[in-house]
């Protein structure tokens, strides 16, 4: 593996941990108490649960971004591992080990397409895209921490 590769790894883990850690502060303010039809509804008013609201997706979705369309072919690579389309990187990421299911990473990805390209204007439906989200945000956390930890056992991050 060449300098070039290792570093980018190094960099990606370190932006990785701080998403992570962002992600994680986010969650905790949002989902304080249920996130529900009724908080969903009150966000025009309320700016402080809007703007918790926002940073809170905008996370989710660039750990995601980060995840898989950065931190996995960089991995695969160092790997030595021939790099392809989104659903074989996640394919082989499963055959690998380190990802448990490449079909809920779809849909995880189809999660974080509603939240950011779908004005969604009706309360239930948002709750219902935040509340999806949140379910996944483990999955998607050990993810990217499993990975890291491979290339760090596989000494690939020296």
């Amino acid at each position: 593996m060449n300098d070039n590769l290792s570093e980018r790894l190094r960099f990606l883990k370190r932006v990785v941990e701080r998403e992570i850690h962002h992600l994680r502060y986010s969650s905790g303010s949002v989902f304080v108490s249920p996130f529900t039809e009724k908080r969903a509804a009150m966000l025009g008013e309320d700016e402080a649960l809007a703007e918790k609201l926002e940073a809170y997706t905008s996370r989710f979705c660039r750990l995601q971004d980060t995840t898989g369309d950065k931190l996995l072919p960089l991995w695969l690579r160092a790997l030595g591992e021939r790099t392809g389309a989104v659903a074989d990187n996640l394919d082989r990421a499963e055959k690998l080990g380190v990802l448990d299911s490449a079909d809920k990473w779809l849909e995880i990805r189809q999660t974080r397409n509603q939240m950011i390209h779908e004005y969604i204007e009706s309360p239930q439906v948002l709750a219902d895209a935040i509340n999806t989200a949140h379910g996944y945000e483990e999955t998607l956390v050990a993810f990217a921490l499993a990975m890291l930890t491979d290339a760090e056992q596989r000494n690939l991050l020296e």
